[in-house]
C-alpha cells in the first residue's frame, strides 16, 4: 500500500485536496451546520481542527467547487456561489500588553480588506473599518459576506490573569464584533471560533442571535475524529502501522484508542480521536505525547494556581453544564478553562439529574498534563520522574508485586532532585497528608493508572484506591506515623469491604511518610 499524506500541520483545506493530502470528510456535517444558523460560535480545545473547519468553510463560500469533488457535500449543495469571504486570524494579534497594541494588530489584520475593498477616512477604529469592508464587499459583488472569524480569543487568554488589562483588551474586542450584528442583512453566514467562551455580555453584546453550538449533539463530531471514520476512512494507515510496529490491525486501533481518544463534547456524543496527534501517530509509527507537548497553555496553570485547584479530584468531576460550560470571566474555579482546553472531557450524562461525569480523556493528556503539574504542586520536576521511574513501578504493578513498586517509590522519592521553592511548599503543607496525596496521585497519573483519592464509603473517606486491570489497591496515608497505624484503620473502617465484589484482587496498603526525611518511611501489605 502506498504511503499517504498527513495533515498534521496543514489548516489549509485547499492546499489539503490539492496537494493530495488525507481528508477526513466532515462536509455533510459542515453543510448542515451552515445551514442551521447564520451566525454559530463553536467552541474547541487547541489542535483539535478549528481552523481547518474555518479554512474549509472559506472555499465553501468562495465557491471552489472543484475541491469537495468526491466528497459529502456534493450530494447537499446544488449552488456554489462564490460569495465574498472575510477570513480573519486572531492568533495575530495574542500576547498585546496595551489596548493601543491590539487595535494596531487588528488594523493590521484588516489591511488585506481595506486594500482590496477600500477604506473611509472616518473608519479611525478596528470595528468602524471591518464595518465599512463588509457594506463593500457587498456592494461590489452583488452578494452577502461570510465572515469566519478563527482564533477570536486569542486575544484575551494571556490576561486572563491581568484584570485591568483583560477589562481594556476586551473592550477593544467589543468594539470589534459590533459591526457583526449591525451588518446582519447584507451577512450570509458569520462563524466565530475559538478554545474559550467569553459571555455575550462582555464580548458579543449586540449579537444576541449568536448560536453556540459548542455542546449540541448535532455537531459533536464536527471536529476530531470518530471510530467510524478510521474504520472507513482511515482503516488501510492503520493497518500499515499496525505492520511497520509489529503490531495486529486490533492491538494497534486498542492502543491508539487508550493514548487518542476519548473526548466528548456532548452527551451520548461518539468517542473523538485528536486529529493531530493521531495524523503525527499515524505519519511518524510513534505514540508519543505530540499534542502536550506543543505547549500546555500558561494562562491554564496560572488559572489553576490562582483558583487552587484541587488536582485529586479531576477524575471524578460531576457537574452541570452551567458549571463547566461557563463563560471565562465568570469563573470561579478552574473548571470551565480546564474543559474547553481540553483537559477534561464528558465521560457520562445522567438525564434525570442533568449532571455530566467529567475526567481527563486519554493517556496523552494524563501524563503531559501530570508531567506539567509535578513542578507546581509538588515541587519536583516532571521529566525525570517519567523517564527514571515510571517503567519499574509499573512493570511492578503488572506483577502484583506492590512490595517492589514501593520500594521503587521510596528509593526514587528520596533521589529527587527538587526545583526552586520546593522547601517552602513544602513547610506550607509538610504536615498535610494533601501534598503526599498529591505526589501519589500525580505519579500514579502520570503512568496512565486509574486513581481516586478521598474515596466516600460507609466508613469514612479511604485516601487512595488504584485500579488495575486484575487488582485493586486500597492505600491509606499517615504522616509521622506508622504504616500499621494506617493499615488498622483501612480494617477497622472496613474501606476495602466495597471492592470485595469487583471480581478483582483487593490489596490493602498501609503507607508512613516522615516529614523528617522528607519521603516514603515504610509500608505494609496485607490481601
Amino acid at each position: 500500500m502506498k504511503t499517504r499524506r498527513y495533515p498534521f500541520n496543514i489548516q489549509t483545506f485547499s492546499k489539503m485536496r490539492r496537494e493530495g493530502y488525507v481528508y477526513v470528510d466532515k462536509t455533510d456535517v459542515i453543510w448542515d451546520m451552515v445551514h442551521f444558523s447564520n451566525y454559530v460560535f463553536l467552541s474547541r480545545p487547541r489542535r483539535f481542527g478549528k481552523s481547518l473547519l474555518s479554512s474549509t468553510l472559506h472555499s465553501y463560500f468562495d465557491g471552489d467547487r472543484e475541491l469537495f469533488e468526491g466528497l459529502k457535500i456534493m450530494d447537499l449543495e446544488t449552488e456554489w456561489k462564490r460569495y465574498p469571504v472575510i477570513h480573519l486570524d486572531l492568533s495575530e494579534a495574542k500576547g498585546q500588553q496595551t489596548d493601543e497594541g491590539l487595535r494596531n494588530k487588528l488594523f493590521n489584520i484588516l489591511r488585506p480588506y481595506w486594500l482590496e475593498y477600500g477604506r473611509d477616512e472616518t473608519e479611525m477604529s478596528p470595528g468602524g473599518l471591518l464595518k465599512g469592508i463588509i457594506s463593500r464587499a457587498c456592494e461590489r459583488n452583488g452578494l452577502q459576506v461570510a465572515v469566519i472569524i478563527d482564533e477570536y480569543d486569542a486575544p484575551l487568554l494571556d490576561a486572563l490573569d491581568k484584570p485591568e488589562l483583560l477589562e481594556e483588551l476586551r473592550n477593544v474586542m467589543q468594539e470589534f464584533y459590533v459591526p457583526l450584528k449591525a451588518a446582519d442583512p447584507v451577512m450570509k453566514f458569520c462563524f466565530i471560533t475559538g478554545i474559550t467562551k467569553f459571555s455575550q455580555l462582555s464580548i458579543f453584546s449586540t449579537i444576541n442571535n449568536l448560536k453556540n453550538i459548542s455542546m449540541l449533539p448535532r455537531f459533536a463530531t464536527i471536529c476530531g475524529i470518530t471510530d467510524e471514520e478510521i474504520d472507513t476512512q482511515l482503516k488501510d494507515d492503520i493497518t500499515m502501522m499496525a505492520a511497520e510496529m509489529g503490531f495486529t490491525p486490533e492491538v494497534m486501533r486498542e492502543k491508539l484508542r487508550v493514548m487518542y481518544d476519548g473526548y466528548h463534547f456532548s452527551e451520548g456524543s461518539p468517542a473523538l480521536y485528536n486529529p493531530y496527534s493521531l495524523f503525527n501517530a499515524i505519519a511518524d509509527r510513534k505514540l508519543l505525547y505530540y499534542w502536550f507537548s506543543t505547549g500546555t497553555p500558561r494562562f491554564l496553570f496560572s488559572q489553576m494556581e490562582h483558583f487552587r485547584t484541587d488536582i485529586t479530584a479531576m477524575d471524578n468531576i460531576e457537574a452541570g453544564a452551567t458549571e463547566f460550560d461557563l463563560p471565562t470571566e465568570g469563573m470561579t474555579n478552574a473548571l470551565p478553562l480546564l474543559y474547553q482546553s481540553g483537559y477534561l472531557t464528558i465521560k457520562d450524562y445522567d438525564a434525570e439529574s442533568d449532571m455530566y461525569s467529567l475526567s481527563m480523556p486519554n493517556k496523552e493528556v494524563r501524563v503531559g498534563f501530570t508531567q506539567g503539574l509535578l513542578p507546581m504542586y509538588v515541587g519536583v520536576e516532571g521529566g525525570p520522574v517519567q523517564r527514571g521511574f515510571a517503567l519499574k513501578f509499573w512493570n511492578a504493578l503488572k506483577k502484583n508485586d506492590i512490595e517492589l513498586a514501593m520500594e521503587e517509590m521510596r528509593s526514587y522519592l528520596a533521589s529527587l532532585p527538587y526545583v526552586e521553592g520546593f522547601k517552602k511548599k513544602l513547610t506550607e503543607v509538610s504536615n498535610a497528608e494533601g501534598f503526599y496525596e498529591w505526589t501519589l496521585y500525580l505519579i500514579f497519573s502520570m503512568l496512565n493508572v486509574y486513581v481516586v483519592t478521598q474515596q466516600k464509603c460507609a466508613g469514612g473517606r479511604v485516601d487512595m484506591v488504584v485500579h488495575m486491570p486484575d487488582t485493586i489497591y486500597v492505600i491509606e496515608l499517615k504522616i509521622n506515623g506508622t504504616a500499621q497505624d494506617a493499615l488498622d484503620q483501612i480494617n477497622s473502617r472496613r474501606y476495602a469491604i466495597p471492592y470485595t465484589t469487583s471480581g478483582k484482587r483487593v490489596v490493602k496498603v498501609g503507607v508512613s511518610f516522615s516529614t523528617e526525611t522528607k519521603s516514603l518511611e515504610d509500608w505494609i501489605v496485607s490481601c
